[in-house]
This record gives C-alpha cells, structure tokens and sequence, in this order.
C-alpha cells in the first residue's frame, strides 16, 4: 500500500512568497512493518553483505556484558502487537503482563569484556533505483546501509553513539552473507529495528526557521503569534505552526532539510576538507506525534486508531528524537557526521 502525505493545511508559499526562493525536495520513506530481503530497500532489513567482508564490529571500550536479549525484545513487541490488534477487549490481560515484565529484565554475560568486539546492527539499506533524491553516492555506487552499535556508550560523554555508513555497488556482490551476526545483548530496547518495507514518497520542504534570514524569521514568528491569540478565544483550537505543520516533515526521509528543534542550528562542515555537509537522511523515532498529527499519511487516518503505528521501526534515538546524517556533497567518501535532535 502507498502512503500519502495529506495537504499541507495552509499553501505556506501564498503566506509567505520569499520562500519560494529556499524549497527543497524531502523523500519519506514511510517504513511499515514488513519482511523485506536483501535485494530491496528496507529499514531493519537484512542488509546485502559479501560474505568475505568482515561484518563491522565495536571495539571501543565500555560496557556491554549487561542489557537485553534481542529475541526478549522482539517476542515483547509481538505480544503487544498481537494484544492490541484484538477485535474485543484490545491489550494485554493479565497473564500477558506477567510475560511482559519477565521479557524485560535485564541480563547479564559475566565473562564480556568491555574491549570484546560487537556485532554492529543494521538499520537502513537504500538502493538509489527504490529512493528519489538519494545522491552523492561516491564512485557509482548504488546501495547506502547504515549500522551503529547497541550501546549509547561512546564519545567524550560516555552517552554517544556510535554510527557506521557503508556505500557500495550492489552489483559487486558476489555471494552474499546469508545472516548477519547478532550481539548478545544490547543497551536499550530501541537499538533493535523491526523489518520494515518502505513507501517512498518526494514531496516539497522548507528549512528550518532558525536558519532562514533574520526579517523572513520574524515575519514567520509574527504570523505564529497572531494565530496562538487567536486560539486563546478557543480552547480548543489547533494551532498551526511554521515548523510542525508547513516545513519539514517528520519520520524517515532522505534529503531536504534537518530539524533543529532540539539545539540550535549549527554549522555542520566535512572534516576532512571543511566544505558546508548536506543532508544525507534521517532517521526518526516517531512517524508522527501529538504535534505533527497533521503529517499522518491518508491511508494511516483510515485504520482504526489502535492499529495505527507512529513507530514501525520501533527504533529511538536519543530520548525519541530523530538522527540526521550528514554528507559532504563534494567528496561522499569522506566521513559522515551526525547531529540528534
């Protein structure tokens, strides 16, 4: 089924013509749950692997010999699935939630050293022919996956992650790897993507109100204003916002802009040659939320409310916020950064 992003609720080009000058393209990829194989674009999917590449690893040193079971995590998220896919009396019952806690306990394996390499997961495969806009591949490649490693544990703070991205020629692959290898046990729940088969769709976008010019900010930031005093007479009223309605959307999505709602704007330059990163893809929390319900697809708003799923992927980044992953437009092959908002 194809997901459709509805009408935007006001033509924000019509409020506000200069920003005609700064539309992008966004592609939302809509990951719904699914059972994907190597030779599609997925989110969770198996990735397409030569058997003789080693599968990347986490070697930093800190802990990992404490955490959760990754089949604990997924039988936990069918058990709900399952309880509140029912017709009559949808959720768990009561045997169901002794189950439930049982399957989130902690574990340990006493003998892994914090210095012991960890499988990395996977969490995306993009093929160019599936996405529209997905660019600055290097040296014709046309496959983009993306892992990272289980545990929030990295960096200065000790609380970073850590992020892999991999661009390849698919069809240089000459035997694949048939299963990925698995950790142990991972730090958090979230660190564990359910299959997801994706819907692409391209629609316009626009940047992120701290970075537009300081008199087309605050003509923005006026309009707002006017539209919560015209709110106050009505309770119940939704506010329309520049940000959560009109510019960027939420959820899975390759190019456009990034969010910045989380810090402010910041200058996000290649290492290697300091040319200005462009967007490369983000990977999001949530599908939709309480602020940004105008985003769900049509074709969500027509299922029952507790089959609806802002969180296929069931992935978390940060505390559900999104990951974007920058590239630098002028030379792919070098490093990538990242920012979570």
């Amino acid at each position: 089924m194809t997901r459709t992003t509805p009408p935007r609720p006001l033509d924000v080009e019509e409020l506000f013509p200069k920003l005609a000058d700064y539309r992008g393209v966004t592609t939302r990829l809509h990951p719904r749950a699914g059972s994907p194989d190597t030779s599609v674009s997925s989110i969770g999917g198996p990735l397409l692997w030569p058997v003789d590449e080693p599968w990347p690893m986490c070697t930093e040193p800190h802990r990992r010999g404490r955490g959760y079971r990754i089949a604990d995590i997924r039988c936990r998220r069918q058990l709900l699935a399952q309880a509140w896919a029912r017709d009559v009396a949808p959720g768990p019952t009561d045997e169901e939630r002794i189950l439930l806690k049982e399957l989130e306990r902690r574990h340990r394996v006493p003998d892994l050293a914090d210095t012991d390499p960890i499988p990395l997961i996977g969490l995306a495969q993009l093929y160019r022919q599936d996405v529209p806009g997905l660019s600055a591949a290097p040296d014709d490649c046309d496959l983009l996956q993306v892992l990272w490693c289980p545990f929030e544990a990295h960096g200065p703070s000790g609380h970073g992650l850590a992020l892999h991205v991999v661009w390849r020629r698919s069809d240089q692959v000459g035997e694949p790897l048939r299963a990925a290898p698995e950790p142990l046990l991972v730090g958090f729940e979230g660190a564990v993507p359910e299959p997801c088969v994706l819907h692409p769709e391209q629609m316009a976008t626009y940047p992120y109100i701290g970075t537009l010019p300081a008199r087309l900010q605050s003509k923005i930031e006026a309009w707002e204003e006017r539209q919560e005093r015209k709110a106050d007479k009505d309770p119940d009223a939704y506010v329309l916002t520049y940000q959560h309605d009109l510019s960027i959307p939420p959820g899975y999505r390759v190019g456009g802009f990034p969010s910045w709602h989380s810090t402010d704007p910041h200058p996000m330059t290649c290492a290697a040659c300091s040319t200005p990163m462009t967007l490369l893809m983000t990977l999001d929390s949530r599908e939709w939320d309480g602020g940004c319900t105008s985003w769900m697809p049509v074709e969500d708003g027509r299922l029952p409310e507790h089959l609806r799923d802002p969180r296929p992927g069931q992935l978390a980044f940060g505390r559900y916020g999104l990951l974007n992953v920058f590239t630098c437009p002028t030379r792919p092959e070098h490093p990538h950064r990242w920012s979570i908002q």
